[in-house]
């Protein structure tokens, strides 16, 4: 299991979750691949991210061939409060919140082909 993990990301989570459910359960060249042709604004950290993971994978000796992506969680970070000016010398807040981004990697089980016992007569 190889982990890297995204935090203070400037972006609201809410945000940062639809790109990130676009490569749950898939292997790491195809979540690549849609990282790559997404146009969210969200994707390009997440390619640093997954190229992190397997970078991550080659240090602990994993070899990077057969790795999926077990979980990508993202959790809201701090929020930065601001005030924007209004009518009558009044302050409206404005929350700029960021997103904790955790990615997991795993080797995917080789399937066990099923044995079935031959007839006797």
């Amino acid at each position: 299991m190889v982990t890297a993990s995204l935090t203070n990301y400037r972006q609201s989570p809410r945000k940062v979750r639809l790109v990130a459910d676009l490569i749950k359960g898939k292997t790491v060249p195809a979540a690549l691949n849609v990282l790559m042709v997404t146009t969210k604004r969200a994707s390009d950290p997440m390619v640093k991210l997954l190229n992190s993971a397997l970078a991550n994978a080659k240090n602990k000796g994993i070899s990077t061939e057969g790795l999926y992506v077990k979980e990508c969680t993202v959790n809201q970070g701090l929020t930065m409060k601001r005030f924007m000016p209004g009518a009558r010398g009044t302050g409206f807040p404005i929350l700029k919140k960021t997103s904790h981004v955790k990615l997991v990697l795993e080797v995917r089980a080789q399937k066990k082909a099923k044995v079935i016992p031959a007839k006797t007569k």
